[in-house]
């Protein structure tokens, strides 16, 4: 009897952290083990990643983890993984150069990792699993067929379908993948955050064309946003300065780290001989390509900084030429729209790609049937996007020819439950969650925390100080009332002074009654001088009171 169970500890309905677990007669195996950033509002922290407790307690029956490709939705929470269980990795070459620029010293000597070929197979456990190259925006990325009883469990995210790709670190093995589907595939999850996008993804991956003219047009320098991870489009930047014979700086180290890597694989050529150093850098070379590269919304923080001349390397004239090759994405229109803003003030030329007309590597919706075509599966298990992308999926699947009941459409942590090769059940759930990652560590940050962090931001934050005879509570000294981010003080004395009134008071009538007791006191004088701040300001700061008690004899 073949039981196979399907779930995911974060991905579904959201954007990043993604993490599957394929367990097969009783034995887990991981695939990927990525993070998402923080919003807005999430207050000194850098990522965030699932909640291992699951993993944690069957550890025992785990494999291993397979990795995909080398990008930090997919790979990044690896390290916090890694640091609660040691467990084998399998993935491509790529992700085991990243994870050796992501892990300490110290984790990257216990790392456990397996290379795999981008088209090949591998055995994780008892199982065998069958790789093939997919195109996508990093290189080196693959899909993977794990064989079971009853059919391949097959896992293809993100991907394009490119006919015209002649880039063996990025081009697609689509025989392999026919020859998976003819072998049976149990079923299939593929992503779907492009799922509303009509026709194939490609062309609108490539940009080349529509960055050339602004190239011909440019008479100064050429400054280039564009998302860090997107590899595929960072090349055709480089090979616009190698044609038009500009120099090249890199804003980013790390990108150049990642381009050495490419290098030594035989995946890209550094340009060596047109790159400018971070040390021979100057504001003052004129026929160069300066590129930005950064993650999410940071991207556009950067470009921001720049154009209020707050950065300590660029530094903008109206000879320049601003490229943003890093089109909008959901939750970066505000910050977007204030460095557009902020480039225009600056008199250079500014150019941005539509987003309608420009896409990433991700698959639309004939990449979508193409690879439900091309695989067959009995069930198709959407995965990353949002709930609205899974039901497009959804419907896309009811378009090629499959019935409802083939479509399985989950949340986090809700189990789809397979036996002998029959969709049984999907009621069952397991608990999951996210940890938050500091800016400073490797610790995770709590709810409280956070809430916390918000407070000061929004409502700031009143410190009450005062000092009581440890013997007779009699105060003999202060109060002394602080206030950070709730009121402009010399228009609102009065209400300093109404809380040292409080603070005494209470004191007083607590000493009175025989109640005193330090930290009851606290917790009382916290909730009034909430109340009244509350009805006085119409604010909800943090109230933190300290009641010292001196002992005089």
């Amino acid at each position: 009897m073949s039981s196979i169970r399907i779930t995911a500890l974060g991905g579904l309905d959201e954007n990043g952290k993604n993490l599957y677990c394929l367990e097969i007669d009783g034995k887990i195996i991981i695939v990927n083990a990525g993070l998402k950033l923080p919003e807005d509002n999430q207050y000194g922290v850098r990522y965030i990643v699932p909640d291992f407790g699951y993993l944690e307690a069957n550890r025992d029956r785990i494999l291993g983890v397979i990795l995909t490709h080398a990008h930090d939705d997919m790979m990044n929470g690896l390290p916090q993984l890694l640091v609660r269980i040691n467990l084998p990795v399998y993935g491509p070459e790529m992700c085991r150069r990243v994870l050796k620029h992501i892990l300490k010293p110290v984790d990257w000597d216990k790392l456990n990792y397996h290379v795999v070929d981008r088209n090949g197979e591998f055995t994780i456990g008892k199982f065998n699993v069958t790789t093939f190259a997919l195109t996508h925006a990093t290189p080196d990325a693959i899909g993977i067929a794990i064989e079971t009883e009853n059919g391949q469990i097959v896992v293809a995210e993100q991907f394009v379908i490119d006919f015209d790709m002649h880039d063996k670190s990025f081009d697609s093995d689509i025989g392999t993948i026919a020859e998976i589907g003819k072998k049976g595939v149990l079923a299939l999850l593929m992503e779907s955050s492009y799922a509303g996008n009509e026709f194939f993804t490609a062309p609108k991956h490539r940009v080349y064309n529509m960055i050339k003219p602004f190239f011909e047009e440019a008479s100064g320098r050429i400054i280039v946003s564009v998302y860090n991870q997107n590899y595929f489009r960072i090349k055709e930047i480089i090979n616009l300065a190698r044609e038009y014979k500009r120099s090249l700086f890199f804003y980013d180290d790390r990108l150049r780290g990642r381009l050495k890597d490419m290098d030594e694989l035989g995946y890209y050529s550094l340009p060596r001989s047109i790159e400018v150093t971070r040390e021979k850098f100057s504001n003052d070379i004129e026929d160069i390509v300066i590129l930005i590269t950064e993650t999410g919304g940071r991207i556009f923080d950067i470009m921001n900084r720049i154009a209020t001349g707050e950065d300590e390397t660029i530094e903008l004239r109206e000879s320049d030429t601003v490229i943003i090759a890093s089109p909008v994405v959901s939750g970066t229109e505000k910050r977007a729209s204030a460095m557009e803003n902020e480039l225009y003030k600056d008199g250079v030329t500014v150019h941005k790609l539509d987003p309608k007309q420009v896409l990433s590597l991700h698959p639309s919706s004939e990449d979508m049937k193409m690879m439900l075509y091309l695989l067959k599966p009995k069930y198709f298990v959407p995965v990353m996007g949002e709930y609205r992308n899974f039901v497009q999926a959804a419907n896309l699947a009811l378009q090629v020819g499959f019935t409802p009941d083939r479509v399985i459409i989950l949340d986090n942590g809700q189990v789809a439950t397979i036996e002998n090769g029959s969709l049984v059940s999907c009621s069952e759930m397991i608990e999951v969650g996210e940890n938050a990652i500091g800016s400073h560590d490797d610790k995770s940050i709590t709810s409280f925390v956070l809430k916390d962090r918000e407070t000061l931001s929004t409502d700031g934050v009143i410190i009450i100080g005062v000092a009581v005879d440890y013997n007779t509570k009699e105060v003999i000294g202060g109060p002394d009332i602080q206030s950070r981010g709730v009121i402009y003080v010399k228009d609102s004395e009065y209400v300093l002074r109404n809380i040292g009134t409080m603070v005494v008071d209470l004191i007083k009538q607590k000493v009175a009654e025989g109640t005193y007791e330090n930290l009851a006191a606290r917790a009382e004088l916290r909730e009034q001088v909430a109340r009244y701040v509350l009805r006085e300001t119409g604010k909800r700061p943090m109230i933190l009171p300290a009641i010292i008690e001196i002992n005089l004899k």
